[in-house]
């Protein structure tokens, strides 16, 4: 498979995983955003890419560990 697909499958899954674990904690898009300032719906929605220092503070708003979140990546 091409790098281009498995990244773009990577991400896929990463955003995925995201939208579950906020779905997860019956916390809204725009409640999410007003606590933390990410918009997340440019995220779910692949409009943007996402850094590291993103995805540790989503994990950290979840009271999630980025090792429990790649974890859930592979579940």
């Amino acid at each position: 498979m091409p790098k281009q697909y498995q990244d773009k499958e990577l991400l896929n899954k990463i955003i995925l995983t995201i939208k579950e674990v906020r779905k997860k904690h019956g916390v809204t898009l725009e409640t999410f955003y007003f606590d933390t300032g990410i918009h997340l719906a440019r995220i779910e929605q692949g409009k943007t890419n996402i850094s590291v220092s993103t995805l540790s503070k989503i994990c950290n708003y979840f009271n999630l560990s980025l090792a429990d979140f790649f974890k859930l990546l592979e579940s």
